[in-house]
């Protein structure tokens, strides 16, 4: 079955950065466009970023433009999420997802965002 398992968030301070991981089981990766999603604490799941297939393309939500920057290794099933400079307002959970709904995701990481 299709299993997405998120990793690499925890605790930083504002302007701290951290990489999230992705890996992906039960699908042929290289046919999905991948996405990143988020939920802030009692908010609704918000888009993040998409990469394309090949991951020579990818769009970012304008809070996250500049500061994120999502990237694939299809060899090995994996989506990652480098967030650098962040702040109070990234703390979320943070999802990888295979639709664009976000509703085919994994159980997320949490990031926190604090000093």
């Amino acid at each position: 079955q299709v299993q997405l398992v998120e990793s690499g968030g925890g605790l930083v301070q504002p302007g701290g950065s951290l990489r999230l991981s992705c890996a992906a089981s039960g699908i042929i990766f290289n046919a999905y466009a991948m996405y990143w999603f988020r939920q802030p604490p009692g908010k609704g799941i918000e888009w993040v970023s998409t990469i394309t297939t090949t991951g020579d393309s990818a769009w970012y939500s304008d809070s996250v433009e500049g500061r994120f920057t999502v990237s694939r290794d299809n060899a090995k099933n994996t989506l990652a999420l480098q967030m650098t400079n962040l702040t109070i307002e990234d703390t979320a959970i943070y999802y990888c997802a295979k639709d664009g709904s976000g509703a085919a995701r994994g159980p997320g990481t949490q990031v926190t965002v604090s000093s």
